[in-house]
This record gives structure tokens, sequence and C-alpha cells, in this order.
């Protein structure tokens, strides 16, 4: 099988490529989608295929998609982008990217996607059959456009075998996202949760939700077994918690936080890293 993974240079691609070069199954075959070439040469030297071309040019989605049998699509654009930007990659180019693969008679596309199209919490750890109401301005629009995106991709005839994996807050193996998030912590309640899942946890799900037969069309939560509270990333970052953040209110304490039951039963996923305490004491943050 030959896969297409975009968003490869990405802080989550790039993780994810090595693992699946290295985990895919014997035979299998790697190629990725990147704008520079100098920033593929790790994945050459690993024996994946480059194509150099841009997410949202018509010309090089084609070159990317023909003759493969599988497309993961990464790619996004998150924090600190314009929301035309965030549209543009989140949900045009995987529309083009999906129509790409349908006219080169790809077989499978696995989306990744985002827990925060789920909006507002439940009361309870959020499932994927749960409606979607992505909205709110800390993430700009990332949420919506993700959601736009999966709406579009399981609408789109001759995307048959659609698979769609939801990711937590994604940390672990250097990335940045957890001292970065302390741009966004002073301004969130002491208790509010957050949902973790390692980079070898979300590679792992990703590989499973490409390579298991007969789950066409299913949604899958993808996260650790153990969300942590603001004053746990304040800890996790050394960084003395602010006395006010006591005094602030989490009106909605589920928001955020995922049910992985699916995912666990047809899929056979255990996280490496059930929590980041786990990570963190095993030295891979």
């Amino acid at each position: 099988m030959l896969t297409l993974v975009t968003g490869a240079t990405g802080q989550v691609g790039r993780r994810f490529v090595p693992r699946l070069l290295q985990n895919g199954a014997p035979g299998d075959e790697v190629r990725v989608l990147v704008r520079d070439a100098a920033r593929a040469e790790r994945f050459a030297e690993l024996g994946a295929q480059v194509v150099v071309g841009d997410l949202r040019d018509a010309d090089a989605l084609g070159r990317a998609t023909a003759g493969v049998d599988a497309v993961v699509n990464v790619a996004a654009a998150f924090r600190g982008v314009p929301d035309e930007e965030a549209r543009a990659v989140n949900r045009d180019a995987a529309i083009e990217l999906g129509r790409a693969a349908v006219a080169s008679g790809v077989r499978r596309f696995v989306q990744v996607s985002t827990g925060l199209v789920y909006g507002q919490g439940r009361g309870r750890p959020l499932v994927e059959d749960d409606v979607t109401v992505p909205g709110g301005s800390m993430w700009g629009a990332y949420p919506e456009s993700k959601g736009e995106a999966e709406r579009a991709l399981r609408a789109m005839e001759g995307l048959d075998d659609l698979r769609i994996g939801r990711l937590p807050f994604v940390y672990g193996d250097g990335d940045p996202h957890l001292a970065n998030a302390m741009h966004w912590a002073p301004r969130w309640p002491a208790t509010q949760w957050l949902h973790m899942g390692h980079h070898a946890d979300v590679a792992q799900g990703l590989q499973r939700l490409l390579y298991a037969p007969g789950v066409r069309g299913r949604l899958y939560n993808i996260a650790d077994d153990a969300p942590i509270t603001t004053v746990d990333l304040y800890r996790l970052n050394g960084v003395a918690v602010p006395g006010e953040l006591y005094e602030k209110v989490d009106s909605d304490p589920w928001r955020g936080v995922m049910s992985t039951d699916r995912i666990r039963r047809d899929l056979g996923y255990r996280p490496f890293f059930p929590s980041v305490w786990t990570a963190r004491d095993a030295g891979a943050l």
C-alpha cells in the first residue's frame, strides 16, 4: 500500500511520518507532500517518496495522489494564523484533497480532525455520535473549519472509505505545545480540564485507523486516559500558579474531554502513555 501524508513537516506530521515508515506493514510505502524540499530530506533518507508542492495547488494534489492507495491528511493551520488561512488550509484544501483522491482512485482517506469540533461539553466524556457545535474565540476558526471539512468529506461522492480521527491537546517528543499553552493558561480556571495525547499515541491511533478493515465512515477519538487541569499545566512547566486562577469559575468542566471507548473496542487502541505524568517520568516530553 502506498500512503500519502500531508502536513508532514508540521508538529504532528513530522513525528507521525517516521513512525509510519517504521511500523507500517511490510512492503508498504509512504509519500509526503511538502512545500519545501529541503525540509523533507529527513523523510527521504528514511525511505519516503517526496512530492514538492502546495496543498492548495490542484496540480500538486494531482501529482501527489497519483497511484496512491490511501491518504492521511494531517495538514492543519492552528494557532496564530488569520481565520482566512485556517479556513483555506483546514477546510478548502482538505476538500480539494478529497476530490483529488477520488479522481486518482484512492481507496482510503484518513482525515485528521480535532476534539474541539464538539464545542460545548455534555456533562460526560464526549462520544463520536455527539452533535458538533464548534465555536468560541480561543482557537479562532480552527474548530469550525475542521468541522466543516469533516462534513464536506463525509458528503463527498466517491470518497467511500473515509475515516476521521479527532485529536486532543497533542504533546511530547520535544513539541513546544506544552510551553506554548502558557500563553492562554492565565485566562483559564484552575480546575479547567485539558485532554491530552502523546505524539506516540496519536501516531498509533492514526495507524490503526489507516490499516483497520471494515471501519469505513467511522469517527474515532484519539486521546490518553487522564485529562489534566490548568494547575497541572503550570506544574509541568515549572511555573507558580497565580492565585487568581482559583477565583475563576469553569462553566463547562466537560468541554474537550473525550471518550476513547470506541477506538479501544473497535481497533484495540491502548495509549503507550496513559497520562502526561507517565510521559514525563519516561523522559518523553
